[in-house]
């Protein structure tokens, strides 16, 4: 299977891999990729940037999340969410405390 690969600029250290199940004969038309991800998700992640493409067949493994967990995902829902390391997600949630925290004094 293939997929894509995102990142966004709300949230470092996260990818949404998409899947192309139908790679390279979809490529024809412009279409919005993302539109698989619900609105809600979709409408907290800020501006996307894309990543790559992935062969997931000719990829042995995968950095950070196993290759059939991703699978899964990706024929099931059309996408799969890697999430940053817990010290990544830690340092963000500290940052936007501290912002807040400085926000009240504005």
């Amino acid at each position: 299977m293939h997929c894509d690969i995102y990142k966004f600029s709300k949230h470092d250290g996260m990818y949404v891999y998409i899947a192309r199940p139908d790679y390279p004969d979809d490529t024809d038309d412009l279409k919005d990729w993302l539109g698989v991800l619900p609105k809600d998700f979709r409408a907290g992640l800020g501006r996307s940037k894309f990543v790559m493409h992935l062969d997931l067949e000719a990829t042995p493994t995968l950095a950070r999340v196993d290759k059939a967990e991703v699978l899964a995902k990706l024929q099931a829902q059309g996408y799969f969410v890697q999430m940053p390391p817990q010290d990544v997600m830690r340092r963000q949630a500290e940052l936007r405390a501290r912002e807040a925290q400085d926000n009240i004094y504005d």
